[in-house]
């Protein structure tokens, strides 16, 4: 989308906005609405909001404008092309969270050009405004990790590559900028003059960024993946994002016809049809990285897990690189797996247990304790039971584990052991390695 600046349809929207502040129907308004909106850039709408400050409109009435503006945009943002979508839809519903995201994007954009227009004291009292709103936008992790791991792998599929990395380049990108936001709210106000003056600029910059990036879902990507995807395809998003978890309430249920559908499942043909249907920015994204991916993930001889595939060689060699060592009982308390770590070592263990009732693994002295500790998961009255203790020189984490079926039926017992010694020894060298990503 251009990001160049229209006068005219800047003062169009001026006109329009003010007609809204005056109590003018907001159905007839939307009908004005429609035809200067076309092609709009999102920068656009932030700079209209300024201007009427500036014109003299109360900040206390524009900021009561705010959802009678969304109001205004959301046939705008909802694309003619996906009008159709059934309430409850995972794509509805990712559309009705854009709605949401930028509401508060807009009302941080006013709250922003408040701060530069009014006196200290007023200001310090916006601040807290601002600081409620971003910690809201935060949560729009949960809108972005949706798209990306849910969205993004059907698009690869298909071979759509480069969409997929400039959106998520730009969502980390916002996601960066958001954090730098939030921490410049957290320090000190020094210098409280400037300090306002630098988060009311970053904030517009935050909102810039949001807005820009509502607008290419709906107008680009939503209209795009409605053409490309199939209801088997959405059936399994639509259980996906149910374990991520929406930012706005879902009151209708979906129910697809089609069972779901994988992106490894997907033959990632793209046909002429559905490329002639597609938005032209998009259009033109597909045709130059067009290359369906026809690797099959799945191997002879795999064993198939609920959420993946792996041969026999590849679990054991995942279970010796793993940090920790597991050692599985079944249901009947006997002892029928275990791990060992590249890592660390933990409890001395050998072939020779396999089959052994649980208990016997331990010292006579901690026969009753482990025995009491199993009945206790079996029974329901714990999910787990965490202890610490020493190997030697080592500190190391137990952790005893219930584990259940799907259907919340016991099938034994898991005790994990973790090597924390450099964690609890060294925590201030621990602190200095933590990266933010």
């Amino acid at each position: 989308m251009s990001k160049m600046i229209d006068r005219s349809r800047i003062e169009a929207l001026k006109d329009v906005l003010k007609a809204l502040h005056r109590g003018e129907s907001v159905e007839e308004l939307k009908r004005k609405l429609r035809g200067i909106m076309e092609g709009i850039s999102p920068f656009e709408i932030p700079l209209v909001e300024q201007e009427l400050i500036e014109e003299g409109i109360p900040i206390v009435e524009i900021l009561k404008l705010c959802d009678l503006h969304v109001e205004l945009l959301r046939d705008v943002l909802h694309h003619g092309g996906i009008r159709d979508v059934p309430k409850g839809h995972p794509l509805r519903i990712l559309s009705d969270e854009n709605e949401y995201i930028i509401r508060l994007a807009e009302s941080l954009s006013m709250y922003a050009s408040i701060l530069s227009r009014v006196d200290l004291s007023e200001a310090i009292e916006y601040l807290r405004a601002v600081k409620d709103i971003v910690a809201e936008l935060r949560r729009f992790r949960l809108h972005y990790r949706k798209i990306q791991m849910m969205i993004f792998p059907y698009l690869e599929r298909r071979g759509i590559t480069a969409v997929p990395r400039v959106l998520w380049g730009r969502e980390d990108q916002a996601m960066v900028k958001l954090r730098e936001l939030y921490s410049l709210i957290e320090k000190d106000l020094a210098d409280p003059k400037e300090y306002i003056g630098r988060v009311a600029e970053k904030a517009m910059e935050v909102s810039r960024e949001i807005s820009d990036l509502v607008f290419r879902e709906e107008r680009i990507l939503f209209p795009a993946v409605w053409i490309l995807f199939s209801e088997g395809e959405w059936a399994a998003i639509h259980e996906a994002a149910k374990g991520i978890g929406y930012l706005v309430p879902v009151d209708t249920g979906w129910i697809p016809s089609s069972k779901p559908v994988l992106p490894y499942e997907v033959s990632g043909i793209v046909t002429e049809d559905q490329i002639g249907k597609l938005p032209e920015e998009f259009r033109y994204a597909v045709l130059a990285t067009l290359s369906p991916d026809t690797y099959s993930v799945r191997s002879e001889g795999d064993l198939e897990f609920e959420n993946g595939f792996l041969s026999r060689e590849e679990v054991e060699a995942i279970f010796r690189h793993m940090p920790i060592e597991v050692t599985y009982a079944d249901g009947n308390d006997r002892v029928s797996f275990f791990s060992e770590s590249i890592f660390r070592k933990g409890f001395t263990r050998a072939k020779t247990i396999i089959g052994r009732r649980i208990e016997y693994c331990h010292p006579p002295r901690l026969e009753r304790f482990v025995r009491s500790v199993v009945d206790e998961l079996k029974s329901g009255r714990s999910d787990y039971r965490e202890y610490w203790t020493r190997l030697g020189d080592r500190i190391v984490r137990v952790i005893v584990v219930a584990v259940r079926d799907g259907d919340g039926r016991y099938i034994g017992t898991l005790e994990i052991v973790e090597d924390l010694t450099e964690i609890v020894n060294n925590p201030d060298e621990v602190k200095e390695k933590i990266i933010v990503l």
